[in-house]
């Protein structure tokens, strides 16, 4: 007489491998069958790479940053590296002094925002990738050039109409004038205080406290305060339009859905005092 067999005696294989299962062991893994072709799942988030990549710009990712940041360096060498006389003579031709504000404005603020005080060795230089980097990568290169120019000119008008008005009331002297000033340093501190508005909480903070005290601590020091005082208004204004900028943020969706998250960056700081912002 045969043996009777118990279905509770006879092994439980895998499908397709004849490996045995383990009893008592829910969801097991089995061995995928050789040559079987598996698909990754899709990414939600089309930049995700390295992250220290994506603190700097990139020509498909970043375009406006990028390319600013291209002119900026040949215009840096070129100062570095060109006769001291021509680059002086470009500096006062680029300056946004009253003078050339009254003869020539839109030039003038052109040019005077295609300089770095200090050049490539400047601080400013660092914070200028950080800050518009984090910035295009949230809300696009439009939104990006318009709160740089925004601070630019606003804070631009607001240190030199005064300085005018007292030139005319006899306040001050002629030679006022002809004040050296040119640089991005305004047009960096209101795309960082537009940045805050896109950082968590203790992110916008450290930022916003760290820059307040900084430019706060120029103008004790009162060694450039037309420049220190142009660096606080465009702080101001970047503050002021964090709203519209948060909007366009949230509006502007990913390729392949999600959105960019946002990027922490180091606080503003100022260039070396001698009537130029950086």
């Amino acid at each position: 007489m045969e043996p009777t067999v118990s279905p509770a005696d006879v092994p439980v294989t895998a499908p397709g491998t004849g490996a045995p299962l383990l009893e008592g062991m829910p969801r097991q893994r089995t061995a995928r069958p050789r040559g079987a072709v598996t698909w990754p799942a899709p990414s939600a988030d089309p930049t995700a790479g390295p992250r220290p990549l994506l603190l700097l710009p990139t020509p498909t990712g970043t375009p406006f940053t990028f390319g600013y940041a291209a002119v900026l360096l040949g215009t840096s060498l070129f100062a570095e590296y060109a006769d001291p006389s021509l680059v002086h003579s470009l500096y006062q031709h680029s300056s946004t002094d009253v003078a050339h504000l009254v003869r020539a404005p839109v030039p003038v603020l052109i040019a005077s925002a295609l300089w770095i005080a200090g050049g490539l060795t400047s601080s400013y230089a660092l914070v200028f990738l950080l800050v518009l980097t984090a910035l295009e990568r949230r809300t696009g290169g439009m939104c990006t050039a318009a709160v740089f120019l925004l601070g630019h000119v606003l804070a631009t008008l607001a240190t030199e109409i005064p300085v005018g008005l007292t030139v005319l009331a006899g306040g001050l002297p002629d030679s006022s004038l002809h004040r050296l000033d040119y640089g991005i340093s305004f047009g960096v501190a209101a795309s960082l205080g537009a940045l805050t508005g896109l950082l968590g909480p203790w992110p916008r903070w450290t930022v916003l406290v760290v820059s307040g005290a900084v430019v706060l601590h120029d103008l004790a020091a009162f060694a450039d305060p037309l420049s220190d005082w142009g660096h606080l208004l465009a702080l101001a204004v970047g503050i002021a339009i964090r709203p519209a900028v948060r909007r366009r943020a949230r509006d502007r969706p990913l390729r392949g859905g999600g959105r960019v998250g946002a990027v922490a960056v180091p606080a503003v700081r100022r260039q070396d005092p001698g009537g130029v912002h950086t």
